[in-house]
């Protein structure tokens, strides 16, 4: 297990004292009543991240094969369509194809994500305004990748690269990680696994617009869920679940 200190920003990530470990059971969320343990988490005691042993999500050796076989093998089936998406950005508006954003991954260690830009404006900065639905900042074409999550295609690289996974915690701005972090007890646990592509919370539907924290409360508490409880069978799962929801999901915009 790696002890490195989880400094992230001003200060240094603590996650709660949490119950689930090797060889522990915990609840896999299933009910929308049960995201309610996420806000109850205030009021238990922290620790250094550092103290905490690394779980089977972060290091069975089926989920980097599964990371590594899926975004090679994707890769190389998207490559035409990747090149067309590129070239159709840059002609529509001035700029460059690939956005890249700063966000936290396993540990807090902060790393480079990639993803076709989708927006007139980009930033990466102490502010980030979330995108919003008919936000004026999406072109038309950012508009269609975003419905079809084809924007999100190039960080398959980020998977072969090893910052993030196929199906974790999805990654969020740097801005957001501080001000969620300093209001969500249990925020920083999510950094106990590799961030994704999909995730758990996102097949149940916790995706989309943050309007309060308390949409926040149910992700991060549906993340954590999946990394308490992981299994090689979960990730298949949430692999299935994903699909039909590239093309039909009301929230992806």
């Amino acid at each position: 297990m790696e002890n490195a200190p989880l400094s992230v920003f001003s200060r240094s990530w603590t996650v709660p004292t949490l119950q689930a470990g090797r060889g522990s059971q915990v609840s896999v969320l299933t009910e929308q009543g049960d995201l309610n343990q996420a806000r109850q988490a205030a009021a238990r005691p922290r620790r250094r991240f550092s103290d905490v042993a690394a779980l089977p999500v972060a290091t069975h050796p089926f989920k980097r094969f599964l990371d590594v076989t899926v975004a090679g093998f994707a890769l190389l089936l998207f490559l035409p369509l990747l090149l067309v998406v590129m070239l159709a950005i840059r002609l529509e508006t001035p700029g460059q194809a690939i956005f890249r954003q700063r966000r936290t991954g396993y540990r807090g260690r902060v790393f480079t994500i990639y993803k076709f830009r989708t927006m007139t404006v980009t930033e990466d900065s102490g502010k980030v305004q979330q995108a919003t639905k008919n936000d004026k900042r999406v072109t038309p074409i950012g508009g269609l990748l975003r419905k079809l999550s084809i924007d999100e295609l190039p960080q398959l690289w980020n998977v072969l690269k090893g910052d993030m996974s196929i199906v974790g915690p999805r990654p969020h701005a740097l801005a957001h990680d501080e001000y969620y972090g300093a209001l969500i007890a249990t925020y920083a646990a999510r950094f106990r696994a590799r961030p994704g592509l999909t995730g758990y919370a996102q097949v149940n539907g916790l995706r989309g617009e943050i309007r309060d924290s308390r949409d926040m409360s149910d992700r991060v508490a549906a993340d954590n869920s999946y990394i308490e409880t992981w299994s090689p069978a979960l990730d298949i799962a949430i692999l299935v679940r994903t699909v039909p929801l590239i093309f039909g999901d009301p929230r992806a915009y």
